[in-house]
């Protein structure tokens, strides 16, 4: 194939996300950010809607989060141990959550909207882990609690977390995990 980029088959059959846990500082710098911002925001966007938005949580605004989430987790019934695991999730150097901010549109529904979100959060870790950084994409309590996101992220009333993208150095390289049976998994018709 005339067009073929081994490089980037490369990249993607070896690509490994890397958890929070292994993540430390530094972490890119604001135009770094704004580079791979722009690189995860070639997705797909059908009627070129952009119906996402990014809020890039620093290391002073996630350590004052921090306790207002692990606040939060107490509040909604979870244990000790749950709240301060909420709260632990917010240790990464830098987190840019990524999110679904609909449009209205006679003619793309809310559903593909989302998953052009959810792509956007794809097309972030994959642009990190491509520039060298660590980089997961999580969700957790911030997301998953819209009341949390409205109050502490100002999200808008049809908005929501669709993924804590963690960004940061690489630390130690996460062991290789079983990948899935595509073959087991896919129906030819």
């Amino acid at each position: 194939m005339e067009h073929r980029n081994e490089a980037a088959l490369e990249f993607l059959g070896s690509r490994r996300s890397h958890p929070p846990k292994l993540l430390k500082a530094p972490a890119p710098g604001r135009d770094e950010i704004l580079r791979l911002l722009e690189l995860a925001a070639r997705v797909p966007d059908h009627g070129k809607l952009e119906p996402w938005r990014f809020i890039v949580l620093g290391r002073e605004t996630l350590d004052g989060l921090a306790p207002l989430l692990r606040a939060q987790a107490l509040s909604l019934g979870q244990d000790e141990a749950a709240a301060d695991k909420a709260a632990s999730a917010l240790a990464s150097p830098v987190i840019v959550a990524v999110v679904s901010s609909p449009v209205e549109s006679p003619k793309v529904p809310q559903w593909e909207q989302f998953l052009s979100a959810g792509a956007v959060c794809l097309g972030l870790v994959n642009a990190a882990l491509a520039s060298g950084w660590g980089a997961a994409w999580l969700t957790g309590l911030v997301a998953l609690d819209q009341d949390f996101g409205r109050a502490h992220l100002g999200l808008g009333a049809e908005e929501r977390i669709v993924g804590m993208v963690h960004i940061g150095s690489r630390g130690d390289t996460p062991p290789e995990r079983p990948r899935p049976d595509v073959t087991a998994r896919t129906t030819w018709l």
